[in-house]
């Protein structure tokens, strides 16, 4: 039952998501990454953001120490997610603890912590709802992937592609500039990354990340 409750509830988000898991293996493809290499980033890695950029990076030959580390500054909101939503799964195995935490993404937990939050008591099946939300959009991101794979097979090389990247962050970000700080950080983000457009191996990400979090923090200090 929860299960189901858990799945339904993230079906809704799918309609926004899947549009991107086919843009990323577009560009995955348009990279130069093998159709199975990219459907197995969907599997292993099943981040959006840092799918999108690794694509980048992989297009310009950055290195892999580089990427992966990329890959961690970008994901490091997960470490956040993890802390709000630890108190409601302390009574669970760590077999459990450890398949859930592959499952948390911004949508599944989204979805389930807004669920816990709702109820007044946390059942000792609770953690089926996460489940059922996180293999909702596991399923839906593996298809929609496959589909932009197959799509990108059949584009021409001399198509370029890139711009749809930044539509896709600007489609992500902007709704969620909703205070002083995280407009702050928007800004500075997109002013750094201009800046320093020219540094390779696209550094310019971690050099506007990096600002973005310091401005982001000095405005949220009191």
């Amino acid at each position: 039952m929860e299960f189901w409750q858990g799945f339904r509830a993230e079906l809704p988000l799918l309609i926004g998501v899947s549009p991107f898991g086919m843009i990323y293996g577009v560009l995955a493809l348009s990279a130069g990454m093998g159709a199975l290499p990219a459907q197995a980033m969907s599997a292993i890695v099943f981040a959006g953001s840092a799918q999108f950029i690794t694509t980048q990076l992989v297009a310009v030959n950055a290195p892999l120490f580089l990427t992966v580390l990329t890959i961690l500054v970008v994901n490091l909101r997960h470490a956040l997610y993890s802390a709000s939503i630890a108190p409601y799964l302390q009574r669970l195995r760590p077999i459990w603890k450890i398949g859930l935490a592959y499952l948390l993404t911004d949508e599944a937990f989204a979805v389930t912590i807004a669920e816990y939050q709702k109820r007044t008591e946390i059942g000792t099946q609770a953690h089926a709802f996460f489940l059922g939300a996180g293999l909702a959009l596991w399923g839906g991101w593996q298809a929609s992937t496959a589909v932009g794979v197959f799509l990108g097979a059949m584009i021409p090389q001399t198509w370029s592609l890139d711009f749809t990247l930044a539509l896709t962050f600007i489609a992500i970000v902007v709704p969620t500039l909703k205070d002083r700080a995280l407009i702050a950080a928007a800004m500075v983000a997109s002013v750094i990354a201009v800046l320093t457009i020219g540094l390779p191996y696209k550094l310019s990400l971690l050099a506007a990340a990096f600002c973005a979090i310091l401005a982001a923090y000095g405005i949220s200090e009191p």
